[in-house]
């Protein structure tokens, strides 16, 4: 390997470790609701998609399950890991840079919206088994994931054309 392999390795783990920490300081910023609450961490995790690509699914699950285990949701941490590993994922997938190394803006919506509707349904799903709520409270979760959405894709997609993110990428 390469020494500016190396440095290419270790920028992405810097970076990943700085979102993760981002994340989960942005899903500690919530109002709370009759089930969970609404966060930022969404916004920071598609900004991380941006930045990261695929690999933004590990300071995904890591910031937003450390952040459901500080505020006291530990039921919810392994869904959230996964769900919002999955999130990350997706949205980078999405999120795939053309021959200019510029990410156009229908992805970075579609990126959005169908990391949301992964995140929504898959707190609707985990939230309606029997050991949970069940599905007639379950579905009182879903209009605060859907403000959660909304309000992620509000703001992430303006923040991914600040030009510092233009250095930033990997």
């Amino acid at each position: 390997m390469s020494h500016d392999e190396n440095r290419i390795k270790i920028r992405k783990l810097a970076y990943m470790g700085v979102l993760a920490a981002l994340i989960f300081v942005g899903t500690m910023i919530h109002v709370p609701t009759a089930i969970g609450h609404v966060n930022l961490g969404d916004m920071v995790i598609l900004v991380s998609s941006y930045l990261l690509g695929p690999i933004a699914s590990i300071p995904a699950a890591i910031g937003s399950a450390a952040a459901d285990i500080i505020a006291g949701y530990v039921p919810y941490a392994l869904p959230t890991f996964l769900i919002k590993g999955v999130m990350g994922l997706v949205a980078g997938l999405i999120m795939k840079r053309n021959s200019e190394n510029k990410v156009r803006l229908p992805r970075r919506i579609i990126a959005g919206i169908v990391a949301e509707i992964i995140m929504v349904a898959g707190y609707f799903a985990f939230e309606s088994l029997p050991f949970m709520y069940g599905v007639a409270a379950a579905i009182g979760s879903v209009i605060p994931n859907l403000i959660q959405a909304g309000a992620a894709l509000i703001l992430a997609i303006p923040l991914t054309y600040v030009k510092v993110f233009d250095r930033v990428h990997v």
